[in-house]
């Protein structure tokens, strides 16, 4: 099988695309890589503690392969940072990565020229669906995740810390996506048949933090969504504490 990582973040999108690589069997994976930052110890944009992704990858069954960044990163750190790492990582034989991204055109193409530097190629199991679909198999196949992050330019205080599921989807605004693939809000996944065990975890106090704009970085969808200061908004965050 060909040598491969696994880009999770923790979320929804992660957990059902790495259910695809299992069942299609076409690639060993070798580490679940996830940007950290090295102020807070979690997990970038997603704002879970690392602890919950290390239960997570050991219910998986795969090593993890933390990546870690320093607070409000440029884009050049970010693309510095990746790059040194997934040097190491083509060092091993490994020379496909593999993402959970859907339909943003620019961030694809952002992903597959900063690979071919390395080189690796990039792999997208879920590109292209309906987000709608996607999210009504996410469901039907057992999966459960809390959402952990929202973006209150979308929606409010009250989504954090929903439950994934048919509720879930009818509440969200028109002008929201299902999977929140233009950043909306983000999940844990916490059980699935991915996972050989749930995680446990308890809901801790929800926070809200401001990031401003800085004129000299590119928006979410062209670089990465761990650049978190290229939003010009607030988000809310469901801390998520070791059971």
């Amino acid at each position: 099988m060909k040598k491969a990582i696994f880009n999770w973040s923790g979320g929804k999108d992660s957990a059902l695309s790495l259910y695809h690589c299992f069942k299609d069997g076409k690639f060993n994976i070798k580490y679940l890589l996830t940007t950290v930052s090295e102020s807070y110890y979690r997990v970038s944009m997603h704002g879970v503690r690392r602890e919950l992704l290390w239960l997570q990858a050991q219910s998986i069954g795969k090593k993890l392969k933390e990546v870690f960044l320093p607070e409000n990163a440029s884009l050049n750190i970010y693309d510095e940072v990746m790059k040194r790492n997934l040097k190491e990582l083509k060092k091993e034989g490994i020379d496909y990565s593999i993402f959970g991204d859907i339909f943003l055109e620019d961030l694809r193409q952002y992903r597959e020229n900063r690979l071919e530097e390395i080189p690796m190629k990039g792999v997208f199991p879920i590109w292209g669906r309906s987000t709608k679909e996607i999210m009504s198999e996410f469901i039907e196949l057992g999966f459960k995740a809390v959402v952990v992050c929202v973006n209150e330019k979308y929606l409010d205080k009250s989504f954090a810390g929903r439950l994934i599921d048919s509720s879930f989807l009818s509440n969200l605004p028109a002008n929201v996506d299902p999977c929140g693939e233009n950043g909306e809000f983000h999940t844990f996944v916490f059980d699935g048949p991915i996972f050989s065990k749930s995680v446990s975890f308890q809901l801790g106090e929800i926070v809200y933090k401001k990031y401003e704009t800085s004129s000299n970085k590119k928006d979410e969808d062209c670089c990465s969504k761990n650049n978190v200061d290229s939003f010009d908004t607030g988000f809310w965050y469901l801390d998520l504490l070791v059971k």
